[in-house]
């Protein structure tokens, strides 16, 4: 949960940042007296040609919440390094976002202000094997065991169809198969 620094005038507004600088803009505006600052995280698992490898991104790509006395803080918050501007509307009128709103978000977020997902398989799923010698074979899943963290899926071999079991880390939907960027030869 957020410590409350800001007075009881200051309300919650939009802050747009730099592009992929909202966890630096966050720092910054944290530094400043009267401002509470909120960044939620989304820390999510993508298999790549490479392996497994978690990712984490800004929930909201480019802003940031942050707490002021609009009359106290704006021109401090505007300046901030990483922070392109307090979003507005026209010239002066300024949109809040309610504090109920930004209080669920708090309470969905753990400790690090991170949203952790887990992909989720479900019979039926189309996933390709992205670890171990059967690795690039695209296949389906015919029953899951989250207990165990494996799946069944349905595989051709020696001519006849078998169902066998991997772990879940094995496999991924055909979907979330990215390139990392260091697979890439120049």
């Amino acid at each position: 949960m957020i410590e409350n620094r800001s007075n009881e005038h200051s309300l919650w507004y939009c802050v747009q940042t730099k592009p992929k600088c909202e966890h630096i803009a966050s720092a910054n505006l944290e530094r400043l007296e009267g401002v509470d600052v909120f960044c939620p995280r989304i820390r999510f698992q993508k298999k790549t040609l490479r392996g497994k490898v978690w990712f984490v991104e800004a929930l909201f790509p480019g802003y940031v919440f942050a707490r002021f006395g609009i009359h106290q803080n704006l021109r401090a918050v505007n300046g901030a390094h990483a922070v392109l501007r307090v979003v507005r509307f026209g010239t002066d009128s300024y949109p809040t976002v309610p504090d109920e709103l930004v209080r669920e978000w708090q309470r969905a977020v753990d400790d690090r202000k991170l949203i952790n997902v887990a992909e989720q398989f479900h019979p039926g799923d189309e996933v390709e094997i992205v670890e171990g010698p059967l690795r690039g074979i695209h296949t389906v899943i015919t029953q899951v065991f989250p207990a165990q963290e494996r799946v069944r899926i349905l595989l051709e071999l020696l001519g006849e169809v078998r169902e066998v079991q991997v772990s879940l880390d094995a496999v991924s939907k055909k979907e979330n198969i990215r390139l990392a960027s260091s697979d890439v030869s120049r």
